[in-house]
Parts: C-alpha cells; structure tokens; sequence
C-alpha cells in the first residue's frame, strides 16, 4: 500500500460574523461543498475528513461525499482556536483508528474558488521537493513597502519610510496567504503543528481566484467573483 493521504476540512458550527458560515448557501450551494468536492475530484487523498464540533456540519459533509468520523471537542472549537492544533488533533484521532497518514492537507471550508489542480500542484511540490509545508499563497495587489498605519493622532504614517523614493519595479514582490489550502508531511507537522515551516514553498494562486470570507461584505464580494467567472467561463470556475 502506497502513502496514505488524507484532506482534513476544519468546519466548526459557530461564527459571529456569519452565523453557521460553513453551511451557508454559495452560489446555490453550501460553501464547504466546494472544498469537498475539489479534494475529491482530485483524486489524491485516501480520505476527506471534516474536523466539526457541530452535527449538522457533520451530516452536511457526509451527504456531501466526506467523512465525520468524530466530533471535535469544545476547547478546539472557539473563536481563538489557531487551525494547526485543530489539524494535529484530526491526525492524532486517524492515527489512533488506524490512518496512520503520511501527507495531509488542511483545506479550508470556505475556499469557493479552489481548484482540484492546485491540491495536485501542491502535492507534486511536497514531494519532488521534500519539504514539510507546502502553502497556497497570492500578490498584493499594492506595493506593500509603500504602506501607512494611521498614528493615535490621526496622522498618516508610512511603515516602511525608507522606501518613500524607491521605485515600485524595485521593491520585492510580497505575497500572502491565499486561505485555501496547506500541505503537510505529517510526521515533522505532528512533531511541531505549524503550517508555515522554515522551507516551506509556495503554490502561486491568480489574485482573482482569492477572496478572504470573514465578513458579510467579504462574501458578498465573493459570490459576485464567482459568479463572474461562472458567467465567463459557462459554468463554475475549473
């Protein structure tokens, strides 16, 4: 038997913002439906497990073609709760049922735009590479060495004000988390549960298939993206 490989989708039931945000209807159809199905249609995981501390985000996935196999506990599903020790704990409970996992990925349930290929991408680069994170990342849309903070005052001020003169072709290229979707060797990840490592690598996501949904406004940008490139492309983005 080759290495086992698992997809794990964080789902808790609570959100302030968004109330049961993973369940909420997306372009017809519930928003963690599109991270279930991009890993299935993959092909590349032995399972899909969803780590929910709710029975109706539980039932959804499993109708849906994933596992729930358990129930997450309280202290894991808080509003502070950080995702790696969420991950660790899903990883822990295979391993203690008999999935002894030697690659993961931590997809997030609200990742409309995620892409089957880019769960293969990744993939390719954890192993060709040997390395024990593999990250979806984008650009900035700005330079971000020419941002401002605003001072208790009230005054502008540039963060980096040492680059007010530098031309923007020579400031660095600057990217961040797509939230969608990190690779992890299990073993070193279980030994140290972070997502960013000191090698890991990058997949680089077209800006326009990334929105961060934390607020009303933010899915609101986002269907519309959505439905944009469904229009585009006659269909849902590949």
């Amino acid at each position: 038997m080759g290495a086992m490989r698992v997809a794990v989708i964080p789902a808790r039931g609570g959100s302030k913002r968004i109330p049961m945000k993973n369940l909420r209807p997306f372009a017809g159809r519930p928003i963690i439906a599109y991270s279930v199905t991009a890993a299935i249609e993959s092909g590349v995981f032995d399972r899909v497990v969803v780590s929910t501390d709710s029975e109706a985000v539980a039932a959804t996935a499993e109708e849906l073609g994933a596992e729930a196999p358990f129930l997450r506990p309280a202290e894991l599903a808080d509003d502070h709760t950080p995702t790696a020790p969420v991950i660790a704990h899903a990883l822990q409970w295979l391993a203690g049922h008999g999935c002894q996992a030697e690659h993961a990925c931590c997809i997030y349930a609200t990742a409309p735009f995620l892409r089957p290929g880019d769960l293969r991408r990744g993939l390719e680069i954890l192993t060709e590479h040997r390395v024990s994170s593999v990250v979806a990342v984008t650009t900035f849309a700005f330079p971000i060495f020419r941002a401002f903070t605003i001072a208790d005052d009230g005054r502008l001020e540039m963060l980096w004000p040492e680059h007010e003169l530098t031309r923007s072709n020579d400031l660095p290229e600057a990217f961040h988390d797509a939230g969608q979707f990190y690779w992890l060797e299990v073993e070193s990840f279980l030994r140290e549960p972070r997502l960013y490592r000191p090698d890991s690598l990058p997949v680089v996501l077209p800006r326009f298939l990334v929105q961060d949904i934390d607020t009303p406004e933010d899915w609101e940008t986002a269907e519309r993206m959505y439905l944009a490139l469904a229009a585009e492309v006659g269909s849902a983005p590949p």
